[in-house]
């Protein structure tokens, strides 16, 4: 009988210490998400706002090129 209850003391030793382990992976987990979360957010509006600035080049860029045309004459360098 006491050998029984020793078996059985151990395992739940081994068990409370296996739920402590666990919290604590659990803990930092929760942590790496909450940063990766937050990175990906501010990687979102990194693109975003990129985007925006091509988006405004992108637009100036024909306009540019309209005017260098119109006012180069034809078979001169604009450059």
């Amino acid at each position: 009988m006491d050998a029984d209850l020793k078996r059985l003391e151990d395992k739940i030793s081994k068990l409370i210490s296996l739920c402590t382990s666990l919290r604590e992976e659990n803990v930092q987990l929760r942590d790496d998400l909450s940063q990766a979360q937050q990175n990906s957010k501010t990687l979102k509006s990194n693109m975003l706002l990129a985007s925006e600035k091509l988006e405004i080049l992108l637009e100036t860029i024909p306009a540019e090129t309209a005017s260098l045309t119109a006012a180069t004459p034809l078979g001169t360098d604009p450059l």
